[in-house]
């Protein structure tokens, strides 16, 4: 038992020890104006913040220097935090972002030599860049260096203060250059790292759309890091240009797809916006079946026929066949155009495969269908001739729909010089003698043969007429044989 007390009064005096050595360190530890201090938030007041510096005096900033773009407060007890030493006392030791008004002319030189951030208003822009204030000095700073990106207009950023890092500091400060991207480019590489941290492939997360080119969208997702989401990967949609799909300065969310060089300074991120929505195909079997009809747009053109586009990133197929009944199509282009909206249907879906079969014809209807209820044998309709053969003439009725009045129609009427003279596109009356729907074939003829059967009259006339003199001549010439 005794040996138990020992040991526990051996660990309390260790632990004390510790403790003083930690704050004897504290104490013998210096600060001095300009240091860079990186301490624990140790309270949060109405006002200020108090931070660890590590030595005997707490330090003490005013909490409103540590809001960010939106005016929120975004750290909490135990977050660590950088700040530069204002001022010191026994007491408490002033912190800030950077040296501004509450620092001295003087403290000009030092911030130059210790690389600590001053504040600065831009007052005026100049030729190559910007004059500012700083602490009632006259400093420059080159356009290139002004931010990270291009700046393009120079006179947004008159009026506004900012933070830079001295880079020349030369005739006692008549000679003042500073730069705000080295500074802002010292916060990215933070806030990257602190970014790279929190990601994985797979992950959604929002981004600003920075950059289009021909291949593709570079969106930003943090200060810093950048991806690019490849045409293909902008819209289930076939996609031409990438502005089609997004614009510089939009919001949206993409899709991780992969993450390269993820420790280095430009890791290579690739993105996909289109992945942030369902496939449409996931859908197809019960949004669409064959036999549907609706409208899409013309995609593409090929020799073989036109992708349609029925539902966002689902394309079909008209073939050429299944373009017109009342044609026969060479070409698609002679028919539809990219871009174009036209009325298809559905003839079948191959899920496997994620090929959809369309027509266009059958969306327009079939002029065939009811034929026969409409071209009634023995009525008299007007057509125009479509072309001539040898063993006929072609008259169009309708689109789609043309009749054959037959030669020798033509040579047993009346008027078969009339026919034979006609030239194409001339209009002409014409008989229906028989319409057969299933072979696509209307048979035709002059109205002046009104009664369908005479020639069959005429046939058996001529029949008993020969039967007749074959007679006479067979009963002579038995006569002949007997005298």
């Amino acid at each position: 038992m005794t040996e138990e007390f020992e040991d526990k009064d051996a660990q309390d005096s260790m632990s004390f020890e510790e403790l003083f050595e930690s704050f004897d360190a504290k104490v013998n530890q210096e600060l001095k104006q300009g240091d860079m201090v990186e301490g624990q938030i140790i309270s949060i007041g109405r006002s200020v913040v108090y931070i660890d510096t590590g030595t005997k005096s707490d330090g003490v900033v005013d909490k409103i220097e540590l809001l960010d773009e939106n005016g929120e407060f975004p750290y909490a007890v135990n977050d660590r935090i950088k700040l530069y030493v204002v001022s010191l006392s026994e007491s408490e030791v002033i912190l800030s972002k950077a040296i501004s008004g509450a620092g001295m002319a003087t403290m000009l030189e030092d911030a130059y030599r210790n690389r600590t951030p001053v504040e600065g208003r831009v007052t005026e822009s100049i030729k190559g860049g910007f004059s500012l204030d700083i602490l009632g000095k006259r400093a420059f700073c080159p356009v290139s260096q002004m931010d990270v990106r291009y700046v393009e207009t120079p006179e947004d950023y008159v009026g506004q203060t900012h933070h830079f890092l001295i880079t020349r500091f030369e005739e006692n400060g008549r000679n003042i250059v500073v730069s705000r991207r080295e500074l802002l480019n010292e916060q990215i590489k933070e806030q990257r790292e602190e970014f790279m941290k929190t990601i994985a492939e797979e992950d959604v997360v929002q981004g600003t759309v920075t950059k289009l080119m021909s291949y593709g969208a570079f969106i930003e997702l943090a200060p810093g890091v950048e991806g690019m989401a490849h045409i293909s990967e902008l819209s289930w949609s076939r996609v031409e240009k990438p502005d089609e799909v997004v614009r510089v300065n939009d919001i949206i969310a993409v899709k991780i797809l992969k993450i390269e060089n993820r420790d280095s300074e430009n890791p290579k991120i690739s993105l996909s916006v289109k992945q942030t929505s369902g496939n449409p195909w996931d859908n197809m079997g019960t949004a669409f079946k064959p036999g549907d009809q609706v409208s899409g747009k013309v995609v593409r053109l090929a020799a073989f026929g036109a992708f349609v586009e029925i539902a966002p990133g689902v394309d079909g197929l008209v073939h050429i066949s299944e373009m017109s009944h009342v044609k026969r199509v060479i070409r698609p282009e002679d028919e539809v155009r990219e871009g174009e909206t036209v009325q298809v249907v559905i003839k079948a879906i191959d899920m496997d495969s994620k090929r959809v079969s369309l027509s266009m014809k059958d969306a327009a209807g079939d002029p065939w269908t009811g034929a026969s209820t409409k071209y009634i044998p023995g009525s008299v309709v007007e057509g125009s001739l479509e072309k001539k053969e040898g063993f006929g003439l072609f008259i169009h009725l309708e689109p789609g729909v043309t009749g054959l009045i037959p030669m020798s129609s033509i040579r047993q009427s009346e008027e078969g010089s009339k026919y034979e003279s006609l030239k194409p596109g001339e209009s002409v009356q014409v008989l229906v003698q028989d319409v057969d729907e299933d072979k696509r074939r209307i048979t035709l003829a002059p109205p002046d043969q009104k009664d369908p059967d005479n020639w069959k009259q005429f046939a058996g006339a001529q029949k008993s007429k020969s039967l007749g003199t074959m007679e006479s001549l067979f009963l002579e010439a038995m006569k002949k044989k007997k005298k």
